[in-house]
């Protein structure tokens, strides 16, 4: 899980870049069709079949993957990043809630402080307009049921990850999600693409090749651990995310951002130092 924030974030700032000429539905789709080519090439060099054993859900993975993605764009385009980025990341509290119901996957009280410390931490970092560090701001009703929408989505998508670790190779699990969104992305692209120059052409190489990696490591993580307390690691991203801010971008965090990445820290190590043993399904 920790290697799956390294690779997302390191998405994260090619998106970034990329995204300045390029529509978002040109980025999804590159990430998609990458995806889909690279772990084609793995399963026939393992010599797995494609399609899995339990295909319903293995499509509902990748369905509901696309829809979060789809909705957290479009929190992203109507509210303020800040705001955005923190709704986005109440997706591993879905997660472990959804877990609990579905799974059976409780999670443990150190779980659930770790949790709270990494939430505490998302919101010093980003410094939300409906934290007490901002003025409150009016946002959009609308965006913001999107943007949960997008993180309940997400969740979905990673407890149908878990649920297919009992009958499916992660590589099948991983191939579903671009191979539900790329033809579903294909009319937005169609409706608004621009050509990529040569510079372009090689961002979004590197985007698909990160998100591949990325994809991976999420999906063994899920087949690995409970996943309530594994989604929780990927908040791990916003730390990546800030140093690469640091470093590009000339972001200097604040004492506010300071303290939220030492929270994230903090919470992460809570989650990853206990049971380091794999978890069975209780």
């Amino acid at each position: 899980m920790v290697y799956a924030a390294f690779f997302f974030s390191i998405m994260s700032l090619l998106v970034k870049i990329a995204g300045q000429r390029l529509p978002t539905s040109e980025l999804v789709l590159a990430r998609s069709v990458i995806g889909l080519i690279l772990t084609f090439v793995l399963l026939r060099r393992h010599k797995i079949s494609p399609w899995g054993h339990q295909r319903r859900l293995l499509l509902a993975r990748g369905f509901f993957g696309f829809l979060g993605l789809l909705c957290l764009f479009y929190a992203f385009t109507h509210l303020p990043l800040a705001d955005a980025t923190v709704l986005q990341y109440t997706n591993p509290l879905f997660t472990a809630l959804l877990a609990g119901i579905f799974l059976n996957e409780a999670m443990r009280r150190k779980e659930w402080l770790g949790l709270v410390l990494s939430v505490l931490g998302i919101l010093f970092v980003a410094k939300p307009s409906f934290f007490l560090f901002a003025p409150v701001a009016s946002l959009d009703p609308f965006a913001v049921l999107m943007a949960l929408l997008g993180a309940l989505f997400a969740a979905v998508a990673y407890t149908l990850v878990r649920k297919l670790r009992e009958t499916e190779h992660h590589l099948v699990v991983v191939l579903y999600f671009p191979l539900v969104a790329t033809p579903a992305s294909l009319p937005l692209v169609i409706a608004e693409g621009m050509w990529p120059t040569p510079t372009e052409w090689l961002l979004l190489l590197a985007i698909g090749i990160t998100t591949q990696f990325g994809q991976v490591y999420l999906t063994k993580g899920l087949h690995r651990e409970r996943a309530g307390r594994a989604m929780s690691i990927s908040y791990l991203q916003i730390v990546f995310a800030a140093f690469w801010g640091v470093v590009f971008f000339a972001e200097t965090p604040d004492l506010l951002g300071v303290v939220g990445t030492l929270l994230i820290l903090g919470g992460t190590a809570v989650l990853s130092l206990k049971n380091i043993r794999p978890s069975s399904v209780r």
